[in-house]
């Protein structure tokens, strides 16, 4: 089973490969996921070159149905968020392509 990567992984990796002690390191990649939060809110989007683009839009209300009733019901109006893989990163990771 493939396992998923978190955020402590990532503070760990990060430093056994600097000389900033964990708290340094946490707080650096909680503010990095900060500030890439808010340019997801204010600009709608975010690139990062050579790994992809985050993407929020708004989708509208729909119709849906309960699958365990069967009842039409309206589902609300939000956004969402997408990722797209750069051409480089989707390359490296399809290399027979």
């Amino acid at each position: 089973m493939n396992k998923t990567l978190t955020k402590a992984e990532i503070v760990e990796a990060i430093y056994e490969k600097t000389d900033k002690n964990r708290a340094d390191v946490r707080n650096v990649v909680e503010s990095l996921l900060e500030i890439m939060k808010k340019a997801i809110k204010k600009d709608n989007a975010l690139l990062l070159s050579g790994f992809g683009k985050f993407e929020a839009y708004d989708k509208n209300a729909r119709k849906g149905r309960n699958p365990q009733t069967d009842q039409s019901i309206t589902l609300d109006a939000r956004k969402v968020v997408v990722f797209r893989l750069s051409r480089k990163f989707r390359a490296e990771l399809n290399p027979d392509e």
